[in-house]
């Protein structure tokens, strides 16, 4: 599957649904077609009208900040997503998503960590409830 918007004629959002189905806001849908994230959106007298592709797109730049990857990279991966399969724009692609990856997996290590460290600590206050008071 690839991650370069294909333009599909079978979904026709309003910002408004777009917006609502993503997840984002209309603003935050502006900005980042602003910003260069997004590519120009279609637009049918003015308004503008998101298609599948966009919306996989969408779905795809959610998934990135939510693992925590910076704008800054992300305005570099649509970039170069805009760069067509070249080799060096594929090549680049996947460098960045393999080191997200790599970042990600390590904070998960570390989240697991820490969720054990806690549970530790929760088992330790039930040990000290369960133990009878003396008087």
């Amino acid at each position: 599957m690839t991650d370069a918007p294909i333009a599909s004629p079978t979904v026709s959002l309003s910002i408004a649904e777009a917006a609502e189905a993503s997840g984002l806001s209309a603003y935050t849908l502006r900005y980042y077609e602003q910003i260069g994230l997004i590519a120009p959106i279609d637009r049918r007298s003015g308004a503008r009208r998101y298609n599948d592709a966009d919306m996989r797109w969408l779905d795809f730049l959610v998934r990135l900040r939510a693992t925590g990857m910076s704008m800054r990279d992300m305005q570099r991966y649509a970039k170069l997503l805009r760069m067509g399969n070249a080799a060096g724009s594929v090549a680049e692609r996947q460098a960045m998503l393999e080191d997200h990856a790599a970042r990600l997996e390590a904070d998960i290590r570390a989240q697991r960590e820490t969720l054990q460290y806690i549970r530790k600590k929760i088992r330790s206050y039930e040990e000290l409830r369960a133990i009878p008071k003396r008087a």
